[in-house]
């Protein structure tokens, strides 16, 4: 299907290799796992993600069920994750919930690079806190698992895009400034300058870009209360050494943002160079019915993750899957050698055999194509004397090994 793709075997081995980071990652930081159902009630997404958005007016897999109900496919975690908090009464459990995700998001894009019809997604949600600390600690959770993967040419922005007490203002005084642009504007940003005039700052379009390259820029403009929360992010930064850029265009396509947004990119994706990106939420909870309460998080893309470490050549693997592969010459030895693979297994050990009755050097191929780290050759022989030569693949070494409590003793 247009906008898919399989994921074959090589390469979910590194999938799940970083999948094993990120949840290595998030355990570090104290943030526990939720799984949320792939289909939600279209109106969650219209009330969190904003009805002007691309996303919601254009991108959303969106149909009625059986029941007339209107469904969507979910297009992206947070608000996923907020309903799971509210209905379950989450925030009951303590002051502070961390929580984090990893699964499959859809929207109805144009495919290219790094952008999917089914993509995968990971991020992590932190509800109950406005500290500015937990905006920095929400940038370091990418940057770490980034780090453990090897990523390098990685730059983190940060910027402000206020409140609700600020923004409105800003709002006008930048639309009034591009209602004076306006007809030299692409076609997209002049759709955007009366409805979501912000939105016209992040354009990629570079003549947008040029054009708007003397606006009034929300960082400027911050109230009393975003102003001061701004200047500590910036703060705690500095004192943990994290380089950053304070990017005023960053205004992120997301309606509900407020105050802290953030962006990590690599320079190794183009124009689409935007590995994860996230921000401060304080009213989102309220909106989607729950108590008050203030948010910040994060979302970052697998697929553009996975476009990295292929550009930087970064081989990150979990090693051989299997660990052993036992080879039968004859009909006896055969049996032998599925019976003790079954064993093996029951122990939790990878083992392999032979299902095709293949001679010695088509099984001795077919192990160095599985990548196993251990071979074992059994045939009549080795079952009379009750010893066999167990060989060690990367080095050769090879030791005697007593058949009967193999299954039992083996590593």
């Amino acid at each position: 299907m247009k906008g898919t793709r399989d994921i074959l075997p090589d390469e979910a081995e590194l999938w799940r290799t970083v999948e094993q980071t990120i949840h290595e990652v998030m355990r570090n930081f104290n943030y526990r796992e939720i799984r949320t159902p792939v289909l939600e009630q279209t109106e969650l997404f219209a009330r969190s993600i904003g009805e002007l958005t691309d996303i919601v007016s254009k991108e959303m897999y969106t149909f009625a069920d059986r029941s007339g109900e209107s469904v969507t496919m979910r297009p992206e975690g947070t608000a996923s994750t907020l309903r799971a908090f509210i209905q379950n009464n989450l925030g009951e459990q303590g002051s502070l919930t961390k929580l984090y995700y990893l699964g499959p998001m859809f929207r109805q894009e144009r495919p290219q690079a790094g952008r999917l019809r089914q993509f995968h997604q990971f991020g992590a949600e932190a509800v109950g806190s406005m500290a500015p600390e937990l905006d920095v600690e929400m940038m370091l959770v990418p940057l770490d698992i980034c780090n453990r993967l090897g990523i390098s040419k990685t730059s983190l922005l940060v910027n402000s895009v206020g409140c609700q007490r600020c923004r409105p203002a800003y709002k006008e005084l930048l639309k009034a400034e591009l209602i004076k642009i306006r007809t030299k504007l692409s076609p997209e940003s002049r759709a955007r300058v009366d409805q979501n005039p912000l939105r016209v700052l992040d354009s990629k379009d570079e003549g947008d870009r040029k054009l708007t390259a003397s606006m009034p820029l929300m960082k400027d403009h911050l109230c009393d209360e975003c102003s001061p929360h701004f200047s500590r992010v910036q703060d705690l930064l500095k004192a943990l050494r994290i380089p950053f850029v304070i990017d005023g265009r960053l205004v992120r396509g997301l309606d509900y943002y407020t105050k802290t947004a953030f962006e990590i990119t690599s320079r190794d994706l183009g124009s689409q160079d935007a590995l994860a990106g996230g921000g401060r939420y304080d009213l989102l909870v309220e909106e989607l019915g729950g108590k008050p309460a203030p948010g910040v998080g994060f979302a970052a893309g697998m697929e553009r993750l996975m476009m990295v470490l292929e550009k930087q050549e970064i081989k990150t693997a979990l090693g051989s899957a299997l660990k052993i592969f036992l080879i039968g010459l004859d009909s006896e030895s055969r049996s032998w050698a599925f019976e003790t693979a079954c064993a093996l297994r029951a122990r939790g050990i990878s083992a392999e055999t032979d299902y095709l009755e293949r001679s010695l050097k088509a099984q001795l191929r077919e192990a160095n194509r599985q990548k196993a780290e251990y071979v074992l050759v059994v045939g009549g022989q080795e079952l009379q004397s009750g010893a066999a030569k167990l060989k060690e693949m990367a080095t050769g070494k090879e030791s005697v090994v007593a058949l009967s409590t193999f299954a039992h003793t083996f590593i």
